[in-house]
């Protein structure tokens, strides 16, 4: 009969760290991340059609959707979701927002290294705006389209999403292109947008409407959170909110402030501060939007005064 011994610690502790390396290099293996944000809808084959350049470019690359049913053209709600969706993935995430009602154009292509270390490949039409004021960007390269688009796609002028910005995200999500190779630096500001920027007077706040909630149409504003505490607000007091688009009055009333949307009865307004930690406005299970007519953009301003 064989007797088997132990086995020494010293290959034991071997073992052990072979297999820590393994699962190390595993989870390590195809890391980085690759976001994709359009206007392009899912009704043909153009986002499928970056994704498969990607996927030429590793097969590893892990690739997500943030959304592509923003509105066609509209630059402005392809900012405020880069806001909403960028501070949540891990640093060093790349991001290809490609609502670009200018390709082609003079306009420029550009890659963004924000504060908190994430990439963005995009056209420099104003969807940098919300991250250019927070977290801030660190430094903007300008890609050279002619030297950084994907071979042979020379003769196609209307698909930058494709032939150029998938590519160079892809490339730059697997460590195949480094961002200091992206292109020359931008040495002057982004574009941005213009919006009116939330701020208080007296007891007055005001502020823009920069998005719906989509699914539920729930009215979102860009005052802070921060900025409403310094009116003191308690829980179940009620408030003047007043809604505008171009100056002209949409809807007034005076709304309960909760935490939850089941702190008004079914059909109430309620206003709350959202998952973004500004001030925004719903009808407990029903559509504010839809049922006051209201809509998005920096043409909308929301007050809310005592």
């Amino acid at each position: 009969m064989m007797i088997r011994y132990p086995a020494p610690r010293s290959r034991i502790l071997v073992n052990l760290l072979f297999v820590l390396s393994i699962a190390f290099a595993a989870l390590n293996a195809g890391a980085a991340a690759l976001v994709f944000q359009t206007d392009f809808g899912l009704k043909d084959g153009a986002v499928s059609a970056m994704k498969g350049v990607a996927f030429g470019v590793d097969p590893n690359l892990r690739q997500f959707d943030l959304t592509h049913e923003i509105p066609a053209y509209n630059v402005w709600e392809a900012a405020f979701r880069l806001k909403q969706t960028v501070p949540y993935w891990p640093a060093g995430t790349v991001f290809v927002n490609v609502v670009d009602p200018g390709v082609g154009t003079e306009r420029r292509a550009v890659v963004a290294l924000t504060r908190d270390n994430h990439f963005i490949v995009t056209p420099d039409n104003g969807s940098l705006t919300f991250l250019a004021e927070s977290p801030g960007l660190v430094e903007v390269r300008v890609l050279d389209i002619a030297k950084q688009r994907l071979k042979g796609s020379d003769e196609s002028y209307t698909f930058h999403g494709r032939d150029l910005f998938a590519y160079v995200g892809a490339r730059l999500a697997t460590g195949k292109l480094t961002f200091g190779d992206c292109g020359i630096r931008l040495t002057n500001d982004v574009v941005r947008l213009n919006y009116a920027k939330a701020h208080r007077s007296g007891n007055t706040l005001v502020g823009s409407i920069p998005v719906l909630d989509a699914q539920y149409g729930n009215v979102w504003s860009n005052l802070p959170k921060r900025l409403f505490q310094e009116l003191k607000p308690v829980l179940g007091e009620t408030f003047q909110v007043r809604i505008a688009h171009s100056g002209h009055l949409v809807w007034e009333g005076r709304v309960a402030f909760g935490e939850t949307f089941g702190a008004v009865p079914t059909g109430q307004p309620i206003l709350y501060v959202n998952s973004l930690l500004e001030l925004a406005l719903a009808l407990n299970q029903g559509n504010f939007a839809v049922s006051h007519q209201v809509a998005s953009g920096p043409d909308w301003t929301f007050e809310v005064s005592r």
